[in-house]
């Protein structure tokens, strides 16, 4: 029984050997990854957070870009779409406002493509007494061609009727066509 467990042994280190030999363990080559999105191609691992991160296998870390939500959740909140989210048109846009957000019960809209150009325009209304410092639901509708980048922003504009600087603000988000 011996000799056949030896020859056995040795037919597996000899195709080991021959594979080897032969290009067949060859090292894969490097993937450049530079981003979040080239991470998770890659296939690493993604770490269940918000926004969610990838870890390299060199412990280096790739975070996902959502825009400054986290930064103004508590003066304004997209339901739909959500950041990297696939947009299309008609595009419905719902969520919840502060109502200082608003002026006459509405704030612009805009949809830029990743190059920054104008995509589409419209005007979040809404959806009841928009004079408090509470939170008021609102709805937009988009109407757009798809552009050509893969990538755009959707932009949400507090409506500042003074037109002074310092009542500008906005909430970015990343959004794919």
């Amino acid at each position: 029984m011996k000799p056949f467990i030896f020859i056995g042994v040795l037919i597996i280190v000899f195709l080991v050997v021959f594979l080897f030999l032969n290009g067949e363990f060859v090292e894969a080559p490097e993937i450049s990854v530079d981003s979040f999105e080239d991470c998770l191609s890659a296939g690493y691992p993604i770490l269940e957070s918000y926004p969610r991160q990838c870890r390299m296998p060199d412990g280096k870390t790739f975070i996902e870009d959502i825009g400054n939500e986290l930064e103004k959740i508590d003066l304004i909140q997209v339901e739909n779409p959500r950041p990297n989210q696939k947009v299309s048109s008609p595009l419905l846009v719902k969520g919840k406002a502060r109502g200082a957000w608003f002026f006459e019960a509405d704030f612009p809209v805009r949809l830029l493509n990743s190059e920054g150009e104008l995509v589409a325009a419209g005007t979040a209304t809404a959806q009841s007494d928009w004079m408090t410092k509470e939170f008021v639901l609102f709805s937009a509708e988009l109407e757009f061609e798809n552009p050509e980048t893969k990538k755009g922003i959707l932009i949400f504009e507090k409506d500042n009727p003074s037109g002074l600087p310092e009542y500008d603000d906005e909430l970015i988000m990343p959004v794919y066509f």
